[in-house]
């Protein structure tokens, strides 16, 4: 059994407050997520994010597939992190926190996201080629999406991806 991990930091010139509004509103995942992946909120995103909360959305990641994800809020801490949980989807695991600090002149964002693919060693087969540029496409796409938004802190807005 093979878990990876994903970590991604990025620089945003934008407030402490800014950030956890935008990034704590599961309404969001939407903006920040390619427009061919068809991402839509189901059901459980009418309140403010809490712990125990469940989010369910229907996604399409690959060759028009429609997969159904169900999320769990497991922790949160103001302005600080929040964890998300797969509860049912597309991976065999995916935990994933997101933590926000202040720096100088605004930001860090840092996701950090252990995860494991389905269909045993056929999924890590296919893992190296399939699922890990797809993660890596995605978070891009957030990446420039977020400097759209907010712009870049003297040009270190730029994201650094890491998979191990």
């Amino acid at each position: 059994m093979r878990i990876y991990s994903l970590k991604a930091k990025q620089h945003l010139p934008i407030t402490i407050d800014e950030a956890w509004e935008f990034l704590s509103d599961p309404n969001n995942l939407k903006t920040i997520t390619p427009s061919y992946m068809k991402f839509k909120v189901v059901s459980g995103a009418d309140r403010k994010m809490f712990p125990g909360q469940i989010i369910q959305y229907i996604v399409t990641p690959i060759a028009g597939i429609k997969n159904k994800w169900v999320t769990e809020i497991t922790h949160v801490k103001d302005k600080e992190y929040f964890v998300d949980e797969q509860r049912f989807g597309p991976y065999a695991l995916w935990h994933h926190k997101h933590f926000i600090k202040e720096i100088s002149g605004g930001v860090e964002m840092e996701d950090v996201i252990d995860y494991k693919v389905p269909f045993g060693i056929i999924g890590q087969c296919v893992h190296p080629f399939l699922v890990k540029p797809k993660l890596k496409e995605i978070f891009e796409y957030r990446e420039k999406k977020l400097i759209e938004l907010f712009g870049v802190i003297d040009n270190a807005g730029k994201q650094e991806i890491i998979f191990s």
